[in-house]
């Protein structure tokens, strides 16, 4: 089947878009407002871009209203913002934080969650998550109705039991973002294959 998105509605190009472009990490991301008050709100427009510099990528959409959220309006204000990532005993209070609450109600709170302290950027980070990268804003784009954010990562915070002697992450499991609007997947079942050279491909091929 040839689907010519030029033929189809946005909702519709969206459906199939984020049907088929998947799995996709999910950002949790915690920022503040100038008033201070904590904003946390998940996005599935997210990779990491840059490991030199440590670049991530979100990108986030408008409002029901056709408004920025308050997430794209902390960051583009404050320069800053916390990525917390999802792992499924967090499922839950990540899909109540998804919820349309007013801007003066802290998703935080509601979903029954903590707020640690960062080390170099303002806004905090969910306590209760397994790993958090702290970000700067590095600059943002008009995508059409999304804003794009790309933010420098400029600290770490990983469960100790995650990591190895030589930065080697083990048993961290997110989940992931499959089919719009709401089907997930588990990361739990994985292999793993060595990459091979161009003279062991010739030396196999014979």
């Amino acid at each position: 089947m040839q689907i010519d998105p030029s033929h189809r509605s946005a909702p519709e190009n969206y459906k199939l878009l984020t049907n088929l472009v998947v799995p996709r990490p999910i950002a949790w991301v915690t920022s503040v407002n100038a008033a201070g008050l904590i904003n946390l709100a998940p996005f599935s427009f997210f990779n990491a871009i840059s490991g030199n510099p440590l670049y991530v990528i979100v990108s986030i959409g408008l409002s029901d209203a056709g408004e920025l959220k308050d997430t794209a309006k902390n960051i583009l204000a404050g320069g800053e913002f916390v990525v917390n990532l999802v792992t499924e005993e967090l499922f839950d209070a990540m899909n109540i934080s998804a919820a349309d609450f007013p801007g003066e109600e802290s998703e935080l709170a509601a979903a029954g969650l903590h707020a640690a302290p960062s080390i170099k950027v303002k806004p905090p980070r969910v306590a209760e998550a397994l790993a958090s990268l702290e970000c700067k804003l590095h600059s943002s784009q008009k995508l059409g109705t999304n804003t794009l954010v790309i933010g420098e990562v400029v600290m770490f915070h990983v469960a100790d039991h995650l990591v190895g002697p030589r930065m080697d992450v083990a048993d961290f499991a997110p989940i992931g973002r499959l089919g719009s609007p709401s089907v997930y997947c588990r990361t739990t079942d994985r292999f793993d294959v060595a990459r091979i050279s161009y003279a062991q491909w010739l030396k196999d091929k014979k």
